[in-house]
């Protein structure tokens, strides 16, 4: 889905879908203050320019990556589901939209915002003053349509009704880089006939070196000429070492929580997506060598001495809000949002750690909300000392 996004903005060499992420985050960051009765010029600013400085947000709506919408659509069901009755039916239908897109341009998206409607269901009956039962109803929709979407453009451009082509060897990757592969391989070349069986003493050290480095992969056809192969042995190996699969998932998890640095991706050669562009538009190829990023001109190390530990902060301040809340049974709308965004941070570091092992790039994301729903919590706090003092 998110490719046909793409195509839509390549006569404008991509500037069309960086103004549209733009616009997106400007919207939804203003529509959230604005129901929590917040919503003046000044605060969005100053909360606007804090977030700039301090999280990755820039960063992934300049970036023509789905990362952008994981947060985004994070806050717009929050808006759907709990808001319901201070937003007009016209913005209704923009955040049922806006979700049912976002869910479709990633897997890991969808599956945090579907686990989200799940809790949202079973809080329900304890939480019907503050979740729309009607709001609930339209964010599961959303799920539905964008697993069609996700579907219909898979089969469009692939010829393919399949969830994700190529998929397995994401959750094969993280099983190679934690040994199970190998230890898999070593029990049972002797007695089945796998293309990797002459490999197993030769496999890299990592799920990127495999998928993405000049390794066997490569050698024995990519996706094409593996993929039921590695779907086989991910199967089978969770059946074969399930304490190992559910040690190996745990730790994945925790480590996922802490990998939140911007920048993972960013900078850097990426031959395959070299190989695109040239192939289907040769006219920009000339400014994509020419970028900075390109050239390992961008260093994060200085905008992670300042990102990691605000990211960190912000989650043990937002843990802290969420946790307070359950302990007081408060059920005001900054502790529904401090209780959603947890949620979600645990459960993408469940999907993103457990499927594909941890990345930076899954972490900064999404943790940017938790530092804007502090920040929200701040201002609301102000606004309280405010008026007590007048």
């Amino acid at each position: 889905m998110f490719g046909l996004y793409l195509h839509v903005g390549e006569g404008s060499s991509f500037w069309l879908n960086l103004g549209l992420q733009a616009l997106a985050s400007l919207w939804i960051l203003q529509l959230t203050l604005r129901v929590l009765g917040l919503a003046q010029p000044l605060r969005l600013l100053w909360i606007g320019l804090l977030l700039i400085l301090t999280t990755a947000l820039p960063w992934l709506a300049s970036m023509l990556l789905t990362d952008i919408f994981a947060g985004l659509s994070v806050l717009a069901l929050f808006i759907l589901v709990t808001q319901a009755r201070r937003i007009s039916r016209l913005e209704k239908c923009a955040l049922f939209g806006f979700v049912a897109f976002a869910s479709a341009t990633h897997s890991a998206t969808l599956g945090v915002l579907f686990g989200l409607c799940c809790v949202g269901w079973i809080a329900y009956p304890f939480l019907r003053r503050q979740i729309a039962l009607s709001g609930l109803v339209q964010a599961s929709l959303t799920i539905v349509v964008g697993a069609a979407m996700l579907l219909a453009a898979n089969f469009a451009l692939s010829g393919q009704l399949a969830w994700t082509p190529g998929g397995t060897g994401v959750a094969f990757g993280r099983m190679l880089q934690d040994g199970i592969v190998a230890q898999y391989l070593n029990d049972h070349c002797g007695r089945e006939t796998f293309k990797l069986c002459p490999y197993r003493n030769e496999l890299p050290p990592t799920a990127d070196d495999f998928l993405w480095g000049n390794s066997m992969f490569n050698k024995l056809g990519r996706f094409e000429g593996l993929n039921d192969e590695m779907g086989a042995i991910v199967k089978q190996s969770l059946a074969a070492y399930p304490l190992w699969q559910a040690k190996a998932a745990a730790v994945a998890t925790g480590e996922q929580l802490m990998h939140v640095a911007t920048g993972e991706g960013t900078s850097g050669w990426v031959p395959h997506t070299y190989g695109i562009i040239e192939r289907y538009i040769p006219s920009q190829v000339r400014q994509m060598r020419a970028a900075h990023q390109q050239h390992w001109e961008i260093n994060f190390a200085v905008v992670n001495w300042l990102h990691v530990p605000v990211a960190l902060g912000s989650m043990l301040a937002a843990a802290a809000i969420a946790a307070h809340a359950i302990w007081r049974r408060r059920r005001d709308d900054i502790a529904l949002l401090a209780v959603t965004v947890m949620l979600a941070l645990l459960g993408n570091a469940v999907i993103c750690g457990v499927i594909s092992g941890p990345h930076d790039r899954y972490g900064a994301r999404l943790v940017w909300i938790a530092t804007f729903t502090v920040l929200i919590a701040a201002a609301r706090w102000f606004a309280a000392e405010r008026t007590t003092q007048a």
